[in-house]
């Protein structure tokens, strides 16, 4: 069972996936902490949950969990705190560093627990203290207004607000002081609820009722919504005590504050000296209580990220002390995982290490399992790679040791984006934005990003390729920002001498070196010949790309000994593409090739020339080389007789090899005796057994599967390729956008001059610019970039890739977040980079 653990260098794990190793571990109780977080720090194996069957609560260290998470709780708090005080957070991000550290101890963990219990109820009890004070002076605040506001309400002067008053305008006529029937109530009410209220009074009096109202100066703090809101000052007059009380109670529903407002001006100017004496101490009281809170703040916002650091990842070991299974009698735990072949000495020299530092004579002790389990997929890669990689992993996770489809991306996705987005001048500035990314990547990885943002970080190289590709097709196109760049000599001549109204038609004197020659630009028939050209380009890139695809398969299939694969599959697919659309692309370099004005006679239309092949075999109108017909005909034949043999070789190969019953021997005794010894659960025993004998398969399954194989692939073939003239729809339109704007914008200041012309030069070459960037560049890349994914996903990768892997997640530190709303997480699954 043991395998071999000598030094090994790390292998290329990017054409395939890495190969891994499944590792059990025999870990000593006095030291587990401490290796699970040399583990953490080295993040090279992904651990299986040996104990999936024991629920969660029964499980060893769900008590220990439960505590950190208590602090993890507690540390929010406080962080909540420091953004309402606006108190910055100190965050110092870590530097790489290629020494193992030690796990902080057990004291400094219980110091923390400790502590964090300590300051969440004193920062509780101060917090709770300065809210009583804010709401004593918001009260205050409040009377205060209400007594400025009496000479005003009893004033005669004072116009009445929007409600009426009653028919007894005599009685109701206030002044100094009111009559014995006359009642009031005064206080305070939100601003967007006054006119609510004085439509509730109005309707529940019925009009007797005096109502006014002022607004406060400024906004006062609010106990409901625990922020400052904008009030009003009210007073209602009415007849008698049970309406008052009716008053009272409508306004308090509304989240009114009443006040007792006396109707002389004498006994309110002594209301208001006290008023305000009461509001200086509790200012001066307040003014003591925050400072004490936001030093206290302030001191924790020094050592707050690094407490949560400790705390997550403690919290992060246990967890995965979780899934260990714990030998009493040895006082040893067993664990599982899969880790990289190439990395289980590393693994083992590191873990040696760690043991030395701790002073411990027991080590950790590693042994490689023979198992017929799937492995996941790793892919090594760096962070030029990562984007390409991140892009088909989108889409599915490759099946463990197949052709990696990211490999090729790298070049073909940034080729088939530049094909329809060619332009010189939009490629320049894709890749300037790009390359400004890549020259400041130290300072950015530091800084937190949007969401936005770090997508486009994130694919920084991707977009700096696109950019660049561009570059060069659009060198090729001659187009730059929609204009054609006269560097060589053109290959055509125009007549000296011509008369108006006449159509003029150019001479050819020489080729043009490279690209399109600017002397179709311009021109009446330029998008005719700029269709044609680029119509036959898209279905060669399409040929070229699915062909090449297609053959990764084939690797598959010698990777894994597929032999039935390659004669049942691969070869019939492969003769059934070449003989129609392989063809067909032979068909369009060879009609570039021939000079068909010099021998007299026009070009043949290919597009006939394919549906005369199906529909009238060894019929050709216009014939393109000599025993055309012959060569369509023996091509319609092979293709139409790799049908059945996709169709039934590999069914029939099955037949005579398997047995009808199709029944495969079941486990030994000895085999579930290991699966036993090594602690799996029921779930992991039905999947050996799964991976080890595989379910009885039936004739009637593989025929089915190749009837629905045979037919995606023959309608694929058809549909893919007609698919790839999306490169050459894509690059048109955007020619065209680019040229309707410059004669749109740009353009027009050409024509005019002086003052004037100056101006609109500007002004219009900032709205070209602005609407180059976000609409050109912006949105049409957004676009092409969009297609050129689909391309990859379904043209290509359909034509090889399995997709059924599981991804490599093994158990590592990453820096956690202490922001609740972003799901705060101490160890995430991530395939560390080379």
């Amino acid at each position: 069972m043991s395998g071999s653990l000598q030094v090994a260098e790390k292998q290329e794990a990017i054409f395939r996936s890495a190969e891994m190793s499944l590792i059990q571990l025999y870990i000593p109780q006095e030291i587990a902490r401490e290796t699970v977080y040399t583990l953490g720090q080295l993040g090279l194996v992904q651990f299986r949950d040996l104990n999936s069957k024991v629920r969660a609560f029964q499980r060893a260290f769900v008590d220990d969990i439960r505590r950190l998470d208590n602090v993890e709780r507690q540390y929010r708090y406080f962080f909540k705190l420091l953004k309402k005080h606006d108190i910055r957070l100190y965050e110092e991000i870590p530097e790489e560093n290629s020494q193992m550290e030690l796990s902080p101890g057990s004291a400094r963990i219980d110091d923390h627990i400790q502590n964090a219990s300590y300051l969440e109820n004193r920062l509780l009890q101060m917090e709770e203290a300065s809210e009583q004070l804010e709401l004593q002076k918001a009260d205050l605040e409040q009377y205060r207004f209400v007594l400025k506001s009496g000479e005003q309400f009893f004033s005669k002067d004072m116009q009445p607000g929007p409600a009426a008053v009653s028919d007894n305008d005599e009685e109701m006529n206030v002044g100094s002081t009111l009559p014995s029937s006359v009642n009031y109530v005064t206080g305070v009410i939100p601003r967007g609820k006054v006119a609510v209220l004085e439509q509730i009074l109005w309707r529940v009096l019925r009009g007797n009722l005096y109502f006014r109202h002022i607004e406060l100066a400024e906004p006062v703090y609010d106990a409901r919504t625990k922020e400052k809101v904008d009030k009003n000052a009210f007073i209602v007059f009415s007849h008698g005590d049970l309406i008052i009380r009716r008053i009272q109670k409508i306004a308090e529903s509304l989240d009114a504050k009443l006040y007792d407002l006396d109707p002389s001006a004498e006994a309110r100017s002594k209301q208001l000296q006290q008023t305000n004496q009461s509001l200086s101490d509790l200012a001066t009281v307040l003014e003591s209580t925050t400072t004490t809170l936001n030093s206290e703040l302030y001191a924790i916002a020094k050592e707050l990220n690094a407490w949560f650091q400790d705390i997550s990842r403690e919290k992060s070991v246990h967890e995965t002390l979780n899934k260990f299974i714990f030998d009493v009698n040895r006082k040893t735990l067993i664990a599982e995982g899969w880790v990289p072949e190439d990395q289980v000495a590393i693994l083992q020299e590191k873990l040696g290490q760690m043991t030395s530092k701790l002073g411990v004579d027991v080590p950790s002790i590693i042994q490689v399992l023979e198992t017929n389990k799937t492995p996941p997929t790793f892919h090594r890669v760096n962070k030029f790679t990562a984007g390409f990689q991140n892009i088909c992993d989108c889409y599915g996770i490759a099946q463990y040791r197949e052709v990696n489809a990211g490999l090729p991306t790298i070049v073909t996705f940034p080729f088939m984006f530049a094909i329809m987005f060619g332009d010189l001048g939009h490629g320049t500035l894709m890749a300037l934005v790009a390359l400004v990314l890549v020259m400041n990547e130290r300072k950015l990885d530091k800084m937190k990003r949007g969401e936005i943002f770090d997508m486009l970080y994130s694919g920084r190289y991707i977009v700096l390729l696109m950019g660049l590709f561009s570059m060069y097709t659009g060198f090729l196109y001659n187009d730059i920002f929609s204009k054609s760049m006269t560097i060589f000599k053109s290959g055509w001549k125009w007549p000296d001498h011509w008369e108006l109204g006449e159509t003029i038609t150019a001479r050819q004197v020489g080729t043009y070196p490279i690209g399109l020659d600017w002397a179709w630009h311009g021109t009446d028939n330029a998008l005719l010949f700029t269709n044609s050209y680029k119509m036959k380009l898209s279905v060669l890139m399409g040929f070229i790309h699915m062909t090449y695809s297609y053959f990764f398969s084939l690797a598959n299939h010698i990777y894994f000994k597929s032999w039935i694969d390659i004669v049942g599959n691969f070869i019939p697919g492969l003769l059934f593409m070449q003989g129609i659309f392989g063809y067909l692309s032979v068909c369009i370099v060879y009609k570039w090739a021939v000079d068909w004005i010099k021998d007299g006679r026009p070009a043949p239309g290919l597009l006939n020339m394919l549906i005369n092949m199906f529909l009238a075999p060894g019929k050709v109108d216009d014939e393109l080389y000599p025993h055309q017909a012959k060569v369509q005909v023996f091509l319609l034949l092979i293709a139409l007789g790799c049908v059945p043999c996709l169709l039934l070789i590999k069914p029939l190969h099955f037949k005579l090899t398997h047995k009808q019953d199709g029944h495969q021997p079941l486990a030994t005794a000895d085999e579930l005796e290991v699966e036993h010894l090594l602690g799996s659960s029921d779930d992991d025993a039905q999947d050996l057994d799964d991976d080890a004998h595989p379910h009885a398969e039936q004739f009637s399954d593989v025929m089915i599967h190749q009837v629905i194989h045979t037919i995606e692939f023959c309608l694929n073939c058809v549909s893919h390729t007609a698919s790839y003239l999306r490169l050459w729809a894509l690059s048109l339109a955007h020619a065209q956008l680019s040229s309707v704007l410059w004669t749109m914008s740009i353009q027009i200041a050409f024509g005019i001059t002086g003052f004037a012309g100056v101006l609109m030069t500007v002004f219009l070459f900032a709205m070209w610019f602005a609407l180059t960037c976000a609409v050109l560049v912006g949105m049409e890349g957004t676009s092409a970039m969009l297609h050129s994914l689909r391309l990859h996903w379904v043209e290509s990768m359909s034509k090889f890739f399995v997709g059924e892997g599981t991804p490599y997640e093994p158990f590592a530190f990453q820096h956690a977040d202490l922001d609740a709303d972003t799901a705060a997480a101490a160890t995430v699954a991530a395939s560390p980079a080379v």
